[in-house]
């Protein structure tokens, strides 16, 4: 290299470290990244505890990376290298031909049984009859596309198991072979975790029965094909925008009842709507909420069902594009998510008022939900 051209790389780096530091310092630091469905990192308060046990340092370091000038395109970038090399998990998901799919660990499984146990509680205490059923992913249904000898939790395994453990008090509601047998048809998103449409309405059809009616044939269903972008939760973990974006239908029954009052509380105030659809959510990032919108701790909804039959679902947000199908069989549905209840769910519901309770998780929570268990059933 010249001496010339030896100045000038001095000249370019020099400029780089002097400009790079002022790009950060006056560029616009946002609270929010859409791409990865997720909150920034704020500037961390500089005292002397958080100097003396480091976590200053720890946070400062976070600021930092997730305020990155074009911090996306790195990461990308990254990603895309990673991808190239032959990398085939990237944070925590794994890269298929057709698919992203979540890596699953081993749940402590002392946890899971008093997650049980609190449900056989709830079944014992209340006249309700109660359900459970515990849904597959897409990380247990498609475990046969996983490179050879990727390490991923045994999910019929880990559902049957817990299973065993309900009381008698508590019906089982068994998907897992349903869904095995429609693993072909596109039932669980690509890039999110959630199940599709198609995916929840196999479900309901085998759970209606065994909740006691009969299943709307889906012929008798307009399906209307409400997004063909959406990028969901596995895409905002790694970025990979290779996987197919995802479509978001909706169906509704052609001649089956009808919503006529829906009822959100998020614990502070109550708000009235006569949709359990969302649709601005199809102009944002997490499309996902089309499904009776955000998830919070109550939502109440009335049909014109005149059958007077009540069902009390107690769920995760795998229920959100379930649920749209149970409203052609009852008159009320009352839905807690404990996640959002921050006291008990008495002063939401009384599930004596319900002729039927429905716990509906997916595997992927139930294994490491800590709300169950700690639920205020009985307060």
């Amino acid at each position: 290299m010249s001496s010339k051209q030896k100045i000038l790389s001095a000249i370019l780096f020099a400029a780089i470290i002097v400009v790079m530091p002022v790009i950060f310092i006056f560029s616009k630091k946002s609270s929010y990244s859409a791409q990865e469905n997720r909150m920034l990192s704020k500037l961390p308060k500089l005292n002397v505890s958080a100097v003396s046990d480091k976590s200053y340092m720890h946070d400062l370091e976070k600021y930092l990376s997730d305020h990155f000038p074009e911090r996306i395109k790195w990461v990308q970038a990254k990603m895309s290298l990673d991808s190239f090399t032959g990398k085939d998990l990237i944070n925590g998901i794994y890269i298929t031909d057709s698919m992203l799919i979540e890596k699953l660990h081993e749940p402590d499984y002392d946890e899971v049984k008093k997650s049980v146990q609190a449900i056989n509680n709830f079944a014992e205490h209340y006249k309700t009859d109660v359900f459970a059923m515990i849904a597959p992913t897409s990380a247990g249904i498609y475990q046969d596309m996983l490179p050879e000898f990727a390490p991923q939790l045994d999910q019929r395994k880990f559902i049957s198991e817990s299973c065993e453990n309900f009381s008698e008090n508590v019906n089982v509601i068994d998907i897992f072979n349903t869904m095995i047998c429609e693993k072909d048809n596109y039932i669980y998103y690509r890039n999110d975790h959630h199940w599709t449409s198609y995916g929840a309405y196999c479900a309901y059809r085998k759970a209606i029965e065994l909740l006691g009616q009969k299943p709307v044939p889906i012929e008798e269903f307009y399906i209307s094909h409400s997004s063909s972008d959406f990028r969901g939760t596995f895409y905002s973990k790694c970025l990979y925008n290779k996987t197919e974006a995802d479509v978001i239908d909706i169906f509704s029954c052609k001649n089956g009842a009808e919503i006529t009052d829906v009822i959100c509380n998020d614990g502070v105030s109550e708000t009235h709507y006569d949709s359990i659809y969302f649709m601005d959510y199809l102009g944002k990032k997490d499309k996902y909420c089309v499904f009776m919108g955000e998830n919070r701790a109550y939502t109440n909804i009335k049909t014109n069902a005149d059958n007077g039959k009540k069902l009390l679902v107690i769920k995760d947000s795998y229920a959100n594009s379930f649920i749209p199908f149970l409203t052609q069989h009852y008159s009320e549905i009352a839905v807690i998510d404990l996640r959002y209840v921050k006291t008990s769910i008495r002063d939401f519901v009384d599930p004596d008022d319900y002729e039927q309770t429905l716990f509906l998780y997916n595997a992927s929570t139930f294994a490491e939900d800590k709300n169950i268990k700690i639920a205020g059933f009985f307060n």
